[in-house]
């Protein structure tokens, strides 16, 4: 990622000093960590497939600065070839610090001990975009939830961050809500990948939503893994209907039950956070694009 400079020092901290002043009870103590608000580009999913290049444009209106990638396939970002899509995103002043690309057990070339070519050319194409983090969203599949499978896949893990080192960068895990719901003996399988990848070459992407609709707390594994999110996907979720099964569905921040602000006091405390990643699927009738900004609107009312 590119140096802070001066002048975006002061911007961020006028900003912060601005959302103090109006919420004092979630402006937290500096930790001297820079802080990034960042989308999740499958928030407009449909817009992007639609007018990637007008979508970007209408997200900089709006006043994003850093955006996430969510579609990575064949060398190509939603389309573009790395230097074509890096050129799309310098010429309006946006950055893309992180992106979701899975990373499967195939990945690793077990003849060569060593990763394939294709996953070494995404690692690749990440750092020449100016991605910090690369985040796998999902753990693929043909993996046993099993210890005797897991634990292998979880040197992968560490051995993936040892790679992605060597461009600056990190390797990181979004988790959906299985990992939560599937045991690996006494613990829960997101608990077993934390106590099994090196916080210094693995870290995570917790995804606040996601764990919330089967009931694992955001506040919880902040607390017990103080210092291993440093990403965070910040997502708000409404209670559609309570009977036969509770259902859920992603709103605007701010519009649903998710304790939001105190997890995110507890991020920026505990967490290590320092990618706050807005993300939101479901919408209730309003469009991809607009939500996005009502989001954003949110989070700088907020203190970011």
């Amino acid at each position: 990622m590119n140096n802070f400079n001066r002048r975006d020092f002061l911007k961020s901290a006028a900003v912060l000093a601005a959302g103090a002043a109006v919420l004092p009870s979630i402006t937290f103590a500096a930790d001297n960590k820079i802080q990034r608000l960042v989308l999740q580009l499958y928030t407009v999913r449909d817009d992007m497939n639609k007018d990637a290049a007008g979508t970007l444009k209408k997200l900089a209106a709006l006043g994003y600065t850093h955006v996430e990638h969510a579609n990575y396939n064949n060398r190509k970002f939603y389309g573009y070839p790395v230097k074509e899509f890096k050129t799309l995103l310098d010429d309006l002043g946006l950055k893309m610090p992180s992106g979701h690309t899975t990373m499967t057990i195939d990945h690793w070339d077990k003849t060569k001990n060593d990763f394939t070519d294709s996953w070494k050319q995404t690692v690749e194409d990440a750092a020449e975009i100016g991605q910090r983090f690369v985040i796998s969203p999902s753990l693929g599949g043909g993996l046993q939830m099993t210890a005797e499978s897991m634990k292998p896949f979880m040197d992968q893990f560490n051995k993936n961050g040892e790679l992605c080192q060597k461009s600056g960068m990190k390797f990181g895990y979004h988790n959906h809500d299985f990992e939560f719901t599937t045991k690996i003996g006494d613990i829960t399988l997101y608990d077993f990948m934390l106590q099994n990848t090196d916080p210094k070459l693995v870290t995570q992407q917790l995804d606040i939503g996601n764990m919330f609709t089967v009931g694992a707390q955001a506040l919880d594994y902040i607390n017990k893994y103080p210092g291993r999110f440093e990403l965070m996907h910040v997502k708000d979720e409404l209670v559609l209907a309570k009977e036969p099964k509770v259902k859920y569905e992603n709103c605007v921040l701010g519009k649903g039950i998710v304790p939001l602000k105190a997890i995110l006091k507890a991020a920026r405390k505990t967490g290590g956070t320092t990618h706050f990643v807005i993300e939101q699927e479901e919408y209730q009738g309003l469009g991809q694009t607009e939500s996005a900004g009502i989001d954003l609107k949110v989070m700088k009312k907020w203190g970011f």
